[in-house]
C-alpha cells in the first residue's frame, strides 16, 4: 500500500475504540445501558395534575402523596390543578403530555371511569391513553346539608321532592362525578325529580351548601367530613354499603331510603396515572414508592380519618379493577338514562 493510503488508516488501538464506541450506542438504542450511563430518573420536577379545583379531595390527596413522594424520590412533586369537565380538562392533558414519568394525574372514578359513558365526545381514552400506576383507595359519599336546614333524615329529602318535583336542588363536584351519579341514582330509585347543579370541584359545591345556593349535596367524605365535624353540615347518609366508622349513627342510603332504595351503592375511588407509554420501570418505581407511603401507618390513620379505605394495589390490579368500573359505570349510565347538564 502507499505511503500516503498507509497513513490514513486508523491504529489498531483507534479500531478498538470506534469499536467500543459503536458497541455502546447500540446497548443504548435497545436500553440495555446499566442506569448510571443514561440519565437518571428523576432529574426534574415531577408535576402531579389535579383535575379538580383546589379544595376537593383529589387535591388533598394529591398534595398527601406527593408531599411523601418527593422525599422519597428527590425531587419536588408539583401538585398542578387544571379543573374542568368532571375532570376531562386536566386528565386530557395528561394523557396528550410526554411519557416519561414526569407527569402524573390524580386519576378517579369520574376521570377514569364515569365519563367515557357520560359525555358523548371524549377528548381521551381513560384506558388506552393512560397507564395506571397505584390506587389510592375507596371511599363512600355522604349525603348532607347544611345545618340550618329544616330536613333531619332521608326521608325528609324524598318528601320534599315528591312535594315540589325538581325544585330540589342538589350540588356536585361535576358532571359524570361520583357525587353526581349518586344524586341521579338517588334520584332514579326513589322515584323522585332533583334538579343538578354541578360545579368545578368539591371545594365550590361545599361552599354552595354553605351559601344557600342548593339545597342537599352528596360530597366525598373527605370534603365533608371536616364540615360535619364542625357542626356547619349534616350528614343524613352515607352512599356506601356499609355505616363509616367515622359516623357510626349516620345510616347508609339503603337503610334510611325505605324499599325503594335498598341496594343503593356507590363507592368512589382515587388513584394514580402515567401517560400511556411510561417506561416500565419508571412505573414500578412509582408504584412501589406510591404503595409504601399508603401503608406507612401515619398516612393510613390520615387517610381513615377522612374515611377513605386504603389500597396501594399496582399496576396490574388497578389496570383490572379500572376496566371493571368503566363497564359498571356504563350499564348504570344506559339503565338510568343519566345525561351531562
Amino acid at each position: 500500500m502507499p505511503m500516503h493510503l498507509r497513513s490514513l488508516q486508523p491504529s489498531p488501538r483507534r479500531r478498538a475504540i470506534g469499536l467500543w464506541i459503536c458497541a455502546l450506542a447500540g446497548l443504548g438504542a435497545s436500553g440495555l445501558l446499566p442506569a448510571h450511563a443514561q440519565e437518571a430518573w428523576p432529574a426534574k420536577p415531577v408535576s402531579y395534575v389535579v383535575p379538580f379545583a383546589a379544595g376537593g379531595t383529589t387535591d388533598v390527596l394529591g398534595r398527601l402523596i406527593g408531599q411523601r413522594l418527593s422525599q422519597m424520590i428527590g425531587q419536588p412533586v408539583v401538585v398542578e390543578n387544571r379543573a374542568g369537565a368532571g375532570g376531562n380538562i386536566g386528565s386530557d392533558y395528561v394523557a396528550k403530555a410526554a411519557p416519561d414519568g414526569y407527569t402524573l394525574v390524580g386519576g378517579t372514578i369520574s376521570s377514569h371511569a364515569i365519563n367515557v359513558s357520560l359525555y358523548p365526545k371524549m377528548p381521551y381514552d381513560p384506558v388506552k391513553n393512560f397507564q395506571p400506576v397505584a390506587l389510592i383507595g375507596t371511599l363512600p359519599n355522604l349525603l348532607v346539608v347544611n345545618a340550618n336546614s329544616p330536613w333531619k333524615s332521608v326521608q325528609d329529602v324524598i318528601a320534599a321532592a315528591r312535594a315540589r318535583p325538581g325544585a330540589v336542588s342538589f350540588g356536585s363536584a361535576g358532571n359524570g362525578t361520583s357525587q353526581h351519579l349518586a344524586g341521579e341514582l338517588f334520584a332514579v330509585m326513589a322515584g323522585v325529580k332533583l334538579l343538578h347543579v354541578p360545579f368545578k370541584g368539591s371545594s365550590p359545591a361545599v361552599q354552595a351548601l354553605m351559601g344557600g345556593q342548593v339545597d342537599v349535596l352528596f360530597e366525598n367524605s373527605v370534603a365533608a367530613m371536616p364540615m360535619i365535624q364542625s357542626g356547619k353540615f349534616r350528614a343524613l347518609a352515607t352512599t356506601a354499603a356499609r355505616r363509616a366508622r367515622e359516623l357510626p349513627d349516620v345510616p347508609t342510603v339503603a337503610e334510611a331510603g325505605g324499599p325503594k332504595l335498598a341496594g343503593y351503592e356507590i363507592v368512589s375511588w382515587q388513584a394514580v396515572f402515567a401517560p400511556a407509554g411510561t417506561p416500565a420501570p419508571i412505573v414500578n418505581r412509582l408504584a412501589a414508592d406510591i404503595g409504601k407511603i399508603i401503608q406507612e401507618p401515619d398516612m393510613r390513620a390520615r387517610l381513615a380519618s377522612l374515611g377513605i379505605d386504603p389500597s396501594g394495589a399496582g399496576p396490574a390490579e388497578l389496570a383490572a379493577f379500572q376496566k371493571s368500573e368503566v363497564a359498571r359505570w356504563a350499564q348504570l349510565i344506559k339503565t338510568a338514562n343519566i345525561r351531562p347538564e
